[in-house]
């Protein structure tokens, strides 16, 4: 019997990147911080990121990391559920 290699990490070719979940998050990022009245610069400082990260992640050219995630919803003074809800209607009248 032949002993199989194991590969290790995602699949050749295969990508955990989603452009509509990620479009979808940066327009409800961006909704909800105008709502509030906040600047994209004065939201990328209080969550302690990049402004320009703050830019792209708002334009679904980057999809954020978990802790990143935590730091704007502090940051916009709302739960992760409300982020992640404002997305999931984002993403539902996207693919409706």
């Amino acid at each position: 019997m032949q002993k199989r290699s194991i590969q290790r990490g995602r699949p050749a070719g295969a990508t955990t990147f989603d452009a509509e979940l990620a479009q979808a998050f940066g327009a409800a990022v961006r909704a909800l911080r105008t709502e509030r009245g906040i600047a994209q610069e004065s939201l990328a400082n209080l969550a302690g990121i990049e402004r320009s990260h703050m830019g792209k992640v708002e334009r679904g050219e980057h999809m954020p990391t978990l802790a990143i995630i935590f730091k704007i919803a502090g940051a916009l003074e709302c739960s992760t559920a409300v982020l992640m809800g404002k997305t999931e209607e984002l993403l539902a009248a996207v693919r409706e």
